[in-house]
């Protein structure tokens, strides 16, 4: 990697003071006093028609604005998904609709001057609905006589195989080779099923947005959102208005690990701004988050996976059950990387198959969430490699180490991509060394009921959606010879705007502190996808490496023709513009604005945007060691240990950080986390007293290194982070406890009630 100042430093990120001293940053922090409450009436049905609505009385509330019901709506289907248009999610679903799909499904919009008179006024409307049978289990929906979407103006977009008269949200298969004949030349194989429940982002900052009118008519709306670009064609969608005339601004977000790249709850608020002219403002609480969020995708996986004598891996067919609930935002698209990313960690094979189906059910619509589909496939095929290598009575570490992908490599089933950039041996090297899996694998007896056991998983993911994702910035040339770097991605606490102003220090050769970074409003900031799909340091940061060197460009032609010199005999290097061959003749960049700014040239202004023809894969290795008590069933987690290749780490801090925040996440989704449904539909954990995260206490010490590789088509090496780190503790640890009890989970949680009831059945 080239000599850097800032790039690969544990620079501290430019927001730090405002967010440590309590500065109002936050969307519900600068909201205007004057905005109209805007809350919902929910449906308490997971499937009805609404046969009469009355809100007569609900108007007559003192304080109440306006209430809304389906009738008042415009009716032409969209999504709320937010990704890279075309958008590959179907247009399912209406601001308000007169069916109702799960219990907290929409039914009312009321706005008032307050709290007080809008909860009033909510008990005061009168709902008759026509109750339906709901589908709940997502493993009985496809051709249900039940039918979640009969609607004549469904969207189903090309080449998704949508049927929604089957309950088919998207279908597809794919593969190479004779699956079956590989089978059959197998010594060894795997057939099982795995299952992972759906699992909520719990994010501390809840879906909130704030919308007022300017004077031009045109709604902005300010709204704590991974993808402000997209809101503005969503809500002009959801409105049938022109997107000219919506602004989206992002403030600070207070976390969103995927669940804001779902527009949930700005229409509300625009609509209301929209039909009054008035300010309007609507803020989750958490128990709204909870049954009016987009959790992760609850998936069924049965994995085959067969093995030669040598214990070569030979052939894998995956087939992918999807629950996308009532509607289809991001089912097309998650469930595609429960393949990519699980099939693609092994090299050579002879045959693969990848086969998935997302159907609707009636529950709450699932969306994304920080590893996209990649940690529901990993678990499953991560788990069905352990078990492998237990049939085999092989070391788990030593069945990977042979057959895991390697650098130049072609990855069938992640598009044909070459691997340029891959040290997942390292990984897994490190990550031994790490645990002292030689001397702890597979478990250790500490006491006459209590074992240590250790397990291990990798991860693959992406940086970006290839020829699909854009990333944009705009640099500018400012007085006294600072910059302003306007950016179009969200930093959602991730650091973003950080890594891109130290990305942006080395490229141009001037301090951290001359860059000022200034985040998303859709008016002013060039385009750019949104802060999704782990893109903002690859795709984005390539953006602001091409940006500084057309800014450096720009600034040698302008300053060598004040010199009257050409620009081939000038060098910059960050303070001066100089002779090459006369070092003496030279002009400080802050003379050279401020003859620009007296009509002596150009004012100098680039923009730069980059899309990528690859989506170059970071590696994980992770170990996990566990304490179980063979009494109760009691599962400690003890120790993480993480080693990443995501290319050259831009800030040492923040990808630590990154990293051990997806571990959490992952270990949570292992342990602890596990959305359940009452028979009726209902959610019965609606807040964090029923739905379980684990806390600094639950989560043992966990420790994170990195081996970095090189990466030549990002910026200085550099692949993405954000979310390979959160896909290996499912399977590590479901490991670890069948290595300390001998008992296999292939559902998700494996809370400790299983393991004393597997236990003692034992």
């Amino acid at each position: 990697m080239e000599n850097t100042r800032f790039v690969n430093k544990g620079i501290v990120k430019k927001d730090a003071r405002a967010l440590l001293s309590g500065k109002p940053v936050y969307t519900d922090d600068i909201a205007p006093a004057d905005c109209l409450i805007v809350k919902l009436l929910r449906s308490p049905h997971a499937h009805a028609l609404i046969k009469e609505i009355k809100t007569d009385i609900a108007l007559k509330v003192p304080g109440i604005e306006a209430v809304f019901t389906y009738k008042d709506v415009p009716k032409d289907r969209f999504t709320e998904a937010g990704q890279t248009f075309p958008e590959p999610s179907p247009d399912d679903r209406l601001i308000l609709d007169q069916r109702v799909r799960f219990v907290g499904d929409p039914v009312a919009i009321v706005a008032g001057k307050d709290e007080e008179s809008v909860d009033r006024a909510l008990k005061m409307i009168k709902v008759t609905y026509q109750v339906l049978e709901p589908i709940l289990d997502f493993t009985k929906a496809k051709d249900n006589p039940i039918i979640i979407h009969p609607e004549d103006n469904y969207v189903a977009k090309n080449g998704q195989g949508t049927d929604p008269l089957r309950n088919l949200c998207a279908s597809q298969c794919r593969g190479e080779g004779d699956v079956d004949r590989v089978f059959a030349e197998c010594e060894y194989q795997v057939e099982e099923v795995y299952h992972t429940k759906a699992v909520n982002q719990a994010m501390m900052e809840p879906f909130c947005a704030f919308t007022t009118k300017d004077i031009y008519g045109r709604i902005k709306i300010i709204s704590s959102t991974q993808i402000p670009f997209h809101v503005r064609r969503i809500v002009a969608r959801g409105l049938n208005i022109s997107k000219s005339n919506i602004r989206v601004v992002k403030p600070r977000i207070g976390g969103g690990f995927g669940a804001k790249q779902t527009s949930i709850c700005e229409i509300y608020p625009a609509f209301v701004t929209y039909k009054t002219g008035k300010p309007a403002k609507i803020v989750f609480t958490r128990e709204e988050c909870f049954v009016h969020g987009s959790p992760r995708h609850e998936m069924q996986m049965s994995v085959r996976i067969g093995a030669d004598q040598s214990g070569k891996i030979r052939v894998i067919d995956l087939y992918t059950l999807s629950n996308t609930g009532a509607f289809g935002e991001h089912g097309p698209t998650t469930v595609d990387l429960s393949g990519t990313k699980s099939i693609s960690l092994y090299r050579n094979l002879d045959a693969f198959r990848f086969k998935s189906e997302v159907v609707y059910t009636n529950v709450l619509s699932a969306g994304a969430y920080r590893g996209y589909g990649a940690t529901q496939g990993l678990f499953a095929v991560e788990s069905a490699v352990n078990e492998l290598a237990h049939k085999m009575n092989m070391d788990p570490s030593r069945l990977r180490e042979m057959n895991i992908v390697q650098e130049g490599d072609r990855l069938a089933n992640y598009y044909g991509q070459v691997t340029n950039s891959c040290a997942l041996d390292r990984c897994i090297a490190r990550v031994k060394e790490m645990i002292d899996w030689d001397a702890k694998y597979p478990y250790v007896q500490i006491g006459p009921h209590t074992v240590r056991a250790v397990g291990m998983a990798l991860s693959m993911q992406s940086s970006g959606i290839n020829n699909c994702d854009v990333g944009s910035v705009q640099l500018k040339l400012n007085d006294d010879g600072f910059y302003t770097l306007m950016i179009g991605c969200s930093d959602m606490g991730t650091g973003c705007d950080t890594i891109l102003a130290q990305m942006a220090a080395d490229g141009l050769g001037c301090e951290y502190d001359q860059i000022i970074v200034r985040g998303v409003d859709t008016d002013q900031s060039p385009y750019d996808s949104g802060s999704y799909a782990s893109s903002t340091t690859y795709v984005t940061g390539t953006a602001v490496v091409k940006a500084c060197e057309k800014m450096k460009k720009r600034i040698c032609e302008e300053a060598s023709a004040l010199m009257e010199l050409s620009v081939d005999q000038v060098e910059f290097d960050g303070n001066l513009i100089q002779e090459k061959e006369n070092p003496d003749h030279f002009m400080e960049l802050k003379d050279l604005v401020t003859k620009l700014e007296a009509g002596n040239g150009n004012i100098i202004e680039v923009t730069q945007s980059h899309t990528s023809n690859v989506s170059p894969p970071p590696f994980m290795a992770g170990a996990a060691e566990v304490e179980i008590d063979l009494e109760t069933g009691k599962i400690t987690p003890i120790d993480y240990a993480a080693v990443v290749d995501c290319g050259t780490v831009i800030n040492t801090n923040l990808a630590r950080i990154q990293t051990e925040g997806g571990l959490v996440q992952g270990i949570g989704m292992a342990l602890y986390e596990d959305i359940q449904y009452s028979e009726k539909g209902k959610l019965k954990n609606r807040n964090f007293i029923n739905y379980k995260i684990p806390t600094r206490l639950d989560m043992g010490q966990i420790r994170v290194d990195f081996e970095s590789s090189y990466e030549p088509t990002g910026p200085y090496g550099a692949k993405s982070i954000g979310e390979v780190v959160i896909n290996t503790p499912s399977p590590a640890i479901a490991d670890a406890v069948y290595n300390g009890t001998g008992l296999r989970f292939r559902t998700l949680p494996i809370t400790s009630e299983k393991v004393f009831m597997g236990l003692h059945q034992k």
